[in-house]
């Protein structure tokens, strides 16, 4: 555990704020995970999906089985416990129905899946909720508060400047600080990549969305949000990870052992004004978040052969109830996941095992 009565850890300085943006173009480019236009329409002067999944495995290397972004990861089930403060906002069954059986991954953002666990300071948490009409509802989330960028062009840029020089197999150094002097609109993320450090835990994260939804009520009533879930453990929050490359999963089966694990789910609500199709905004000043209800998590299985193996977190899987903005990040994830989960599948036999690599 790590002593909280310590001081406070000191913002990076320039020269390792710079090495650490070196590092993390990579990690941003696995947390969008794709490229295309909204409602899928590809433009073929423009980016395709094959693009940016050739990008990754350009960035991350090829590594048969596994996802292309978000390799690492753990398999969770549980599920959604529903409040009553969504249900005059959405028709969504999710937020209807006592209980919504779910299926979940945390990962690390990383296209290695064998990156150490204390390589990043992003975690991620996806999740497939069942409803009983048969609809879906999949959402991925992050840790980080905001995107870096906006669009699908500026992203693309910003995984080129990550990319290894093949003179040295190494980025750039100096390509990650020009990419970011270059969009201002990065502000935001850089702000919270300069005090942000790898957790000890998926436990005890607060994931965020990012980007913005409707919720669309039974009159037809829409009403824009963006949402996340926050830990109920705060048991650990603020401690560093440890030594070592694999001490996440170990820790989350290890609570689990314990009993089930809890997330609120919060559905911020936008304000007149907020942006709603750039994830690079944050929505500023006070706004009204509802208690949609709560994520329980009672097991966990190795993702070699658990149930989240093969489900593909399209963002745009959506009950009744909730749809999309205009935000192209949401089609560019959708489309990019696709094209990445045709490629997984074919180098693995549903019935075995991914096949196995030596760690570098």
């Amino acid at each position: 555990m790590v002593d909280h009565s310590s001081p406070p850890r000191p913002p990076l300085s320039t020269a390792s704020l710079a090495i650490r943006l070196a590092c993390i173009g990579g990690v941003v480019a696995a947390v969008a995970g794709a490229f295309a236009y909204v409602n899928g329409t590809f433009d073929p002067q423009r980016l395709q999906p094959k693009t940016l999944v050739n990008a990754l495995e350009t960035n991350n290397g090829i590594h048969p089985g596994f996802r292309r972004n978000h390799a690492k990861g753990v398999c969770v089930a549980g599920y959604f416990e529903s409040s009553a403060e969504a249900r005059a906002y959405s028709s969504a069954q999710v937020f209807n129905a006592a209980r919504t059986p779910l299926i979940g991954r945390f990962a690390l953002p990383s296209g290695n899946p064998y990156a150490p666990d204390s390589s990043v300071p992003i975690r991620s948490f996806a999740v497939q909720f069942s409803q009983a009409n048969g609809q879906q509802w999949r959402t991925g989330m992050n840790s980080m508060p905001v995107f870096p960028v906006g669009t699908p062009e500026a992203f693309y840029q910003l995984l080129k400047a990550g990319a290894p020089d093949p003179a040295t197999g190494k980025p750039n150094p100096a390509n990650m600080p020009a990419f970011f002097a270059a969009h201002p609109e990065a502000a935001p993320f850089l702000a919270w990549v300069k005090t942000a450090k790898p957790s000890a835990s998926y436990a005890t994260e607060t994931y965020n969305g990012i980007n913005a939804f409707f919720l669309v009520g039974a009159d037809g009533k829409r009403q824009a949000v963006r949402w996340a879930v926050v830990a109920q453990s705060q048991d650990a929050v603020g401690d560093t990870a440890p030594a070592g490359s694999d001490f996440l999963e170990k820790d989350l089966v290890q609570r689990l052992a314990s009993g089930p694990l809890r997330w609120q789910l919060n559905l911020t609500l936008a304000n007149p004004g907020d942006p709603l199709d750039d994830a690079s905004k944050p929505w500023i000043g006070e706004h009204k978040i509802l208690n949609a209800g709560t994520l329980v998590l009672q097991s966990s299985q190795a993702q070699a052969d658990g149930d989240c193996r093969d489900i593909n977190f399209d963002p745009l899987i959506l009950p009744s109830g909730i749809e999309a903005s205009n935000d192209p990040l949401l089609a560019a994830r959708s489309a990019a996941y696709a094209s990445s989960y045709l490629r997984r599948a074919a180098e693995v036999s549903p019935l075995h095992r991914p096949p196995q690599e030596s760690k570098p």
